[in-house]
């Protein structure tokens, strides 16, 4: 835990604040690039579309199950910031090489080592974050850094879309340009973030192996619960369709996927803090009903102007989840030594069930239409819900023991 009267930035440790700045340009950097490449692949390269979904599809499942083996040997180790370093590091050096790329299989390994980035770094990160804030502000911290997060996609977006006509759409020399902003995000991070290690082993104390029964029941609990939560979610892509279906005109679809991004950023500390107050759970749950609500919503809506606000609703359930569901995972994993593996288990479970959950959804969509899709989504964020009531901890008597 980081000095309790260390100076504060906007009310943030330096760790805190850092590694927000640090997620805010690398996701400025991210989106710079990876919202393009279908269109670099299909249009530059002659890549097949069939190729450009295995790319993103072996791209995500490398970086889900990498955050398991990433989170354990965090914990081993005792180092987080080593190798959040190293991740973002490798994610900040793959993106570049994209604009040498001459044949789709050179996207594909330049993704994989950005993934492998990603994989490498996001668990030792949230462990990193649980360790450097006080009790009692976890949930706000997770949720500055999260706001931050999807803050700089946004940014990135609109950089992207402002500049490539100033250089004739020339894809290449954007993939160049998004290095700085990824290069500043790991000067920022090893310059200002310190190393806050896991607790060392005591004498005569042995390391813990890596058993369910370690990290206990309760996350057990939490780790199902979240998972067929995030089966019933799906990209963001299928929900702007739905969008373009009641109605959007195609030049406003970007706009309206701003609006949920914003929302997002924006109500990501306030739903943090909110959080710190009435528990970490309560707020989770709270999210849980919004989600299947939003998506009752997406079904039966047939206006192009009430979509708006169902995108700006779906903001604020994504801020009532995201954050605190990370906040959660340091509640119930009270063994500091397994805070990552705990984080890699999280991301991995919640990243690798977003694939099938996203088929699932397509093919109701197609069958059956989009309502059946919809009410699928929802349904399962209502049984997650149902699972999660069964949790019970008191967190106030689990921060005492954590910070």
């Amino acid at each position: 835990m980081q000095d309790k009267e260390e100076k504060k930035i906007f009310g943030f440790s330096r760790n805190i604040f850092s590694m927000g700045v640090v997620s805010f340009l690398n996701d400025v950097s991210s989106e710079m690039v990876f919202s393009y490449i279908p269109i670099f692949l299909t249009t530059v390269l002659g890549a097949s579309v069939t190729f450009v979904g295995l790319i993103e599809g072996f791209a995500d499942a490398t970086a889900s199950i990498l955050k398991i083996f990433a989170g354990r040997l965090s914990d081993k180790l005792g180092k987080r910031k080593a190798m959040v370093v190293f991740g973002y590091s490798l994610s900040a050096v793959a993106k570049p090489i994209l604009a040498i790329a001459m044949a789709p299989w050179h996207v594909l390994v330049v993704r994989f080592v950005d993934r492998v980035g990603k994989g490498t770094r996001e668990a030792p990160r949230d462990a990193l974050i649980s360790s450097s804030v006080n009790k009692g502000n976890i949930g706000r911290a997770f949720g500055f850094n999260r706001g931050a997060d999807r803050l700089g996609a946004t940014v990135g977006l609109i950089i992207a879309f402002l500049v490539l006509p100033l250089i004739n759409n020339n894809y290449r020399f954007l993939f160049l340009l998004s290095f700085i902003a990824s290069a500043f995000a790991v000067l920022v991070l090893v310059v200002f973030v310190k190393e806050v290690p896991p607790r060392e082993k005591k004498d005569g104390e042995v390391d813990i192996k890596f058993e369910f029964k370690h990290l206990g029941a309760p996350f057990v609990v939490f780790l199902i619960a979240s998972t067929i939560f995030a089966l019933g979610t799906v990209s963001e892509a299928l929900i702007i369709l739905r969008a373009s279906g009641v109605g959007v005109p195609l030049h406003l679809l970007p706009i309206i996927y701003l609006v949920f991004n914003l929302v997002f950023s924006v109500l990501s500390v306030p739903a943090g803090s909110l959080s710190d107050k009435i528990g970490h759970r309560n707020t989770y749950m709270i999210g849980m009903l919004i989600f299947s609500f939003t998506y009752i919503l997406f079904a039966n809506t047939t206006s192009p102007f009430f979509i708006w606000f169902i995108f700006a609703l779906y903001g604020v359930y994504a801020a009532f989840t995201d954050g605190v569901g990370r906040a959660i995972v340091a509640d119930l994993v009270q063994e500091d030594r397994l805070r990552a593996t705990a984080y890699g288990l999280y991301s991995a479970f919640t990243g690798l069930a977003l694939l099938p959950g996203s088929l699932i959804f397509g093919f109701l969509w197609d069958k059956f239409g989009y309502e059946t899709a919809f009410y699928y989504g929802a349904s399962l964020g209502i049984i997650a819900f149902v699972i999660f009531a069964f949790l019970r901890y008191d967190e106030s008597h689990v921060s005492k023991r954590l910070y």
